[in-house]
């Protein structure tokens, strides 16, 4: 039998000569560990369910990965590069390629009566992989592509709003080609709201045949190709296998290709992104730091009401390390059973956030209009281990102090 597992059980249930304030001490230590776990567990859920909705928002609009012409051209007026089976087909033999789009861009002027707004049109065709609009889609419906023409554009609705148009209602566009304006009229089919001004007043999306018609393309010319990814993780080791199937390739038109990944496209973002895992390491650390200080706090005094015990223990030949093992164990249970409340609190808290949504945000300041939440196991369950093991490693210390402790004087100890 484990003696020392089993005094501490003892004196952690304060039978026998338990001191008056180890009750007391143990319920404080156990609140602090609870309320630093709790607090984690909500710190983390936040952080990285925001990074995720921020990232899957900025790739729903841009994609994971773009192939284009590789060329000096900041504009949106795209240089065309052409339609190559062969390349498509390299394209999903590559790991964690989930789908592939053709795409152009072309910008244009929106003008009403009330208001005139310049717009990047985004030209589509039918493989292009509408679920992320339909999750931001408010109004109205997105474009259904057929064999033939589609007049139809989807834009934001603050754009509409701004424009005073709404589903229905002819939208008329104005485009400059060779210092000549054209004019295209579409029709409003669906307003989406991804909370992004970036792209909510710069975006919409439209027929990818109507932009090539536009730009005089012939129609196996297009800006480019997005592929999209089956998760985030494989970003970088796609970015180079496509990467070296772009730089091999040469059109017709000696046109060499490149491309870009999301990171490369939107560096501001990702910057800011990779500033809030620093927020949530620093916000951890100084929690844990807390807890422990809490923890040997507790330990101390813990020691100091349990001196005549520890006399009694060396007096009857207990050595120094098993004295300390008792204590050691006492906090161990402290912590555990403080990880155990905050755990159950924290993910209760997470959950309620993510079903309901209580806790709204202001979208023109947070990208969000409510706190989003990701609870991973796998981290969960990392951030348990590491909060144990070291609050654990912090306590083995101030346990030596059990050493200087004189059976002679302890038992006298009042």
């Amino acid at each position: 039998m484990n003696y020392t597992l089993y005094i501490a059980k003892r004196l952690l249930k304060g039978r026998g000569n338990t001191p008056k304030l180890s009750g007391p001490v143990v319920k404080v230590a156990t609140a602090a560990v609870a309320l630093g776990v709790m607090v984690m567990i909500v710190s983390l859920s936040v952080g990285l369910g925001f990074k995720q909705e921020i990232r899957e928002n900025i790739i729903g609009f841009g994609t994971h990965l773009q192939v284009i012409s590789y060329d000096n051209n900041n504009s949106y007026e795209t240089n065309p590069i052409p339609v190559d089976s062969a390349m498509e087909a390299e394209f999903m033999k590559v790991d964690g390629v989930r789908h592939y789009q053709p795409f152009i861009i072309k910008p244009g002027i929106i003008k009403t009566k009330d208001a005139e707004q310049g717009v990047a049109l985004k030209g589509v065709d039918e493989r292009f992989d509408w679920t992320f609009v339909e999750s931001i889609l408010e109004e109205g419906e997105r474009l259904h592509l057929t064999d033939s023409l589609t007049d139809g554009i989807v834009l934001s609705s603050k754009l509409a709003a701004k424009l005073k148009i709404q589903v229905g209602d002819a939208v008329r566009m104005y485009f400059i080609k060779e210092k000549k304006i054209r004019a295209r009229r579409f029709t409003l089919k669906g307003l989406f709201n991804s909370h992004f001004p970036e792209f909510d007043n710069n975006m919409a999306f439209v027929d990818m045949r109507c932009l090539a018609k536009l730009n005089g393309w012939e129609k196996d010319k297009i800006s480019g190709y997005e592929i999209l990814l089956e998760n985030f993780d494989y970003l970088e080791s796609a970015a180079r296998r496509v990467r070296g199937l772009a730089a091999t390739r040469v059109s017709n038109g000696d046109t060499f290709l490149r491309m870009l990944s999301i990171k490369e496209m939107q560096p501001q973002i990702f910057g800011w992104l990779n500033l809030l895992d620093t927020n949530i390491v620093v916000i951890l650390a100084l929690i844990i730091a807390v807890a422990g200080l809490n923890m040997i706090s507790g330990l101390l005094i813990l020691i100091l009401e349990n001196t005549n015990t520890i006399g009694l223990l060396k007096a009857m030949g207990c050595r120094n390390g098993k004295v300390r093992e008792v204590f050691v164990y006492m906090a161990v249970y402290i912590i555990g059973r403080g990880m155990l409340i905050g755990n159950v609190l924290g993910i209760i808290l997470c959950v309620i956030q993510k079903e309901t949504g209580v806790v709204a945000l202001d979208p023109e300041n947070y990208y969000l209009d409510t706190v989003p939440i990701l609870l991973s196991p796998v981290i969960l369950l990392a951030m348990n281990v590491g909060t144990l093991a070291l609050t654990t490693m912090m306590l083995i210390g101030p346990s030596y102090i059990v050493a200087k402790i004189s059976p002679a004087k302890s038992i006298r100890f009042n």
